[in-house]
């Protein structure tokens, strides 16, 4: 009697995914964001299929030929062509798996490393703490393109190198955020009690408070990604990133920079596929921020 007493008077919450998409899915932006980001992934992951053509491949009696709604375009190659005969849909779906390439080793390295150095930060001796707090201060102090272009000058031009860079330069943002929710958690009531119940310093760290200090840096995963992708378009754009012929989207910006008057498509395509991709990775991350941060919830 007594447990179907509390059965009927315990609270029918639901489940944590289920209303983490209750929440997430009252930003319609976060939603539309979230479907072509899957749309993005599913042509990063199929696009050997989905593409008609090899990202490199040439077609010599075709040179710059326009979208194939355009007079003089054709639907074997639907929009158009570069400067060499390459199909321009062939290189942008290749494109999009180098980007997700970028987006994920970057936003692993920057938040380990970052998440590491923030929990050190955080349990660390007041000494500790400011030295690795002043070092942040300072590479925070550089613009980031700029600091990730000294970076790639330094290492080489390539995208290995350019994703190392552009990593370095967003560590700093996981090291502030996981040292701030650290300073907030550690002197908690559920803290005190592991150090009570013998919990060593590691256990503390990534086993009591790290966990409690994940959505935040979700959030800041999801930004770092689109981030990312844009700082490695740019230095493609600037040639320190990919190098010809690899399909990725600022690097053919950069091929395209002078056929812009003369054939408007191979600068305008790989622009709004990075344009859509990061917009709609900007707006899934304020959806995850809606409904990850206990404050911005509706009660």
């Amino acid at each position: 009697m007594a447990e179907a007493t509390a059965a009927q008077t315990a609270p029918d919450r639901p489940g944590r995914l289920r209303e983490f998409w209750y929440y997430f899915r009252e930003n319609r932006g976060a939603v539309i964001g979230l479907w072509v980001f899957v749309a993005f992934v599913f042509v990063a992951i199929f696009a050997p299929l989905l593409a008609p053509h090899g990202p490199t491949q040439q077609f010599r009696t075709a040179l710059l030929q326009p979208p194939f709604w355009q007079e003089g375009g054709s639907l074997a190659f639907p929009l158009g062509t570069d400067a060499v005969g390459r199909d321009m849909l062939s290189r942008l779906l290749h494109g999009a798996r180098y980007s997700f390439y970028v987006g994920i080793i970057v936003v692993t390295i920057a938040a380990s490393g970052g998440i590491i150095v923030g929990l050190l930060s955080g349990f660390a001796p007041k000494w500790v703490d400011t030295i690795i707090m002043r070092v942040m201060d300072i590479i925070l102090a550089f613009p980031s393109l700029l600091l990730a272009l000294v970076l790639v000058a330094i290492l080489g031009p390539s995208l290995t190198n350019a994703m190392i860079a552009i990593a370095i330069v967003l560590q700093p943002h996981y090291v502030r955020l996981t040292r701030a929710s650290v300073l907030s958690e550690k002197n908690k009531d559920y803290v005190t009690a592991a150090r009570v119940t013998g919990a060593g310093l590691p256990r503390l760290m990534f086993i009591t408070v790290l966990p409690n200090c994940l959505s935040p840096i979700i959030v800041q995963a999801a930004l770092s990604f689109s981030t990312a992708i844009l700082d490695a378009a740019a230095l493609g754009f600037l040639g320190m990133g990919a190098q010809p012929p690899t399909p990725e989207w600022g690097t053919m910006l950069a091929e395209a920079r002078e056929f812009i008057l003369r054939a408007w498509w191979v600068v305008t395509f790989p622009g709004l596929a990075i344009l859509i991709t990061v917009l709609s990775i900007n707006l899934m991350g304020d959806g995850l921020r809606d409904a990850l941060d206990p404050k911005l919830k509706r009660s």
